[in-house]
């Protein structure tokens, strides 16, 4: 069949040795209803996208490559470990913003710890399905503020959205591979810590965002200015 005529496939699952694993096999066909012979995308979990064929049993026969979806730029969201789920939520939309990598960090307004990271790397890997990219944001250990700090001046770039910040946007970024954003808990980022990392400061607005706000708003317009949405 011409590439040009044939269907777009809609269901995405990652691959090892040529094949789903038993839990995607079973999903694909009693939840979706998928047969041998139906078109999927399959990812390899390196970066790798493929039109697939399915096969008997979790079998898949690959087709041909698929594009690259990965950005070009390499986004580290820095988030202040905050409340009840709002990591699980962030794990799922910065995967299909095209985030590279999330930090929890422990921060001096944090109320709690975070101890669920396996969670957050599943909750990323469905996202990636979904949105068929071909790497999940990828999950770092949560971080004590010194550590995050030494992690943070590795990036070529360190943004950091603040309340108290005078002026400066996020649009006016100068053009990087490798931008670190640092978003704080819900009691917000302290002079100290802005200090300490080193971060641009930046506004967001006359409004004041919740945490997990700020950090989809702040990644999707880095993404926007750096080309990548």
């Amino acid at each position: 069949m011409d590439g040009h005529c044939r269907p777009q496939a809609v269901n995405a699952f990652y691959i090892e040795g040529g094949r789903l694993s038993p839990e995607d096999s079973r999903h694909a066909a009693k939840v979706l209803r998928l047969r041998p012979g139906d078109e999927i995308v399959a990812l390899d979990g390196v970066g790798g996208r493929f039109l697939a064929r399915l096969g008997e049993e979790g079998a898949v026969e690959i087709l041909e490559a698929l594009p690259a979806n990965e950005p070009r730029v390499r986004l580290t969201v820095y988030q202040g470990v905050p409340k009840a789920d709002k990591l699980e939520m962030l794990a799922q939309k910065l995967t299909e913003l095209g985030v590279s990598r999330l930090v929890p960090v422990e921060m001096e307004r944090s109320v709690r710890r975070f101890e669920k990271t396996e969670r957050l790397r599943k909750i990323a890997r469905e996202a990636a399905k979904q949105c068929r990219r071909a790497l999940p944001v990828e999950i770092a250990e949560p971080m004590p503020w010194e550590k995050a700090v030494r992690d943070m001046r590795q990036r070529a770039l360190l943004v950091a959205p603040w309340e108290e910040a005078a002026d400066g946007r996020l649009t006016d970024l100068p053009p990087s591979e490798d931008i670190g954003l640092l978003i704080g808990p819900e009691g917000g980022i302290t002079a100290r810590e802005i200090a300490e990392s080193g971060a641009k400061t930046v506004t967001l607005g006359a409004r004041i965002l919740r945490t997990e706000t700020a950090a989809l708003a702040a990644a999707a317009i880095v993404m926007a200015v750096m080309g990548e949405i």
